[in-house]
């Protein structure tokens, strides 16, 4: 998915934020990267298989 000079982490990969945005809209809190990963304002991602990944934030609230 990822067409430009340096690839970008994998959606599965721990670095996966990092990867380049194609899409933002931040009147909705969100932001499309290029692995395919969308990425919440408040931390939480969503990955292209569906799995949902938490914020750091409320993991962090309720541990």
């Amino acid at each position: 998915m990822c067409f430009h000079g340096t690839p970008c982490p994998a959606a599965a990969d721990d670095g996966r934020v990092l990867a380049a945005p194609v899409s933002r809209h931040p009147e909705q809190g969100w932001t499309l990267l290029c692995n395919g990963v969308v990425l919440f304002d408040d931390d939480g991602e969503l990955l292209p298989d569906g799995q949902v990944v938490l914020s750091r934030r409320w993991q962090l609230a309720n541990a």
